[in-house]
C-alpha cells in the first residue's frame, strides 16, 4: 500500500485489507483490521506529504543502543555527548 503510486490507489488497497482482516475469523486479525482502520486516515496521509517517522525511530534505535552499551552513565552530560558522538551530531 505505501507502494502505491497515487493517494486513491493506496486508498482502495487499504479498505480491501482492512475488509479482509475483519471479515477473517481469526480474532487477532480482525483485531488488526479493527486498528487499520482506527488509523485509516494517518496511514493514507503519507502519500499526501511523503511523511515518515523512519529517522525518528532510527535516533531513538541509536540513543537505547548507546544506553544499553554505557551500563549506567553517571553524569547526564555525559550521557548526552556520546549519544550525539554515536549518531553523528558532534565532530
Amino acid at each position: 500500500m505505501y507502494l502505491a503510486e497515487t493517494w486513491a490507489d493506496a486508498r482502495m488497497l487499504l479498505d480491501k485489507a482492512i475488509a479482509g482482516c475483519l471479515a477473517d475469523p481469526v480474532p487477532e486479525v480482525r483485531a488488526l483490521g479493527r486498528t487499520l482502520k482506527s488509523w485509516r486516515r494517518e496511514i493514507l496521509a503519507h502519500h499526501s506529504t511523503g511523511a515518515s517517522n523512519g529517522p525518528t525511530e532510527g535516533l531513538n534505535l541509536c540513543v537505547k543502543k548507546v544506553k544499553r552499551c554505557g551500563h549506567g552513565f553517571r553524569s547526564f552530560e555525559h550521557y548526552r555527548l556520546r549519544v550525539l558522538l554515536h549518531a553523528g551530531g558532534v565532530t
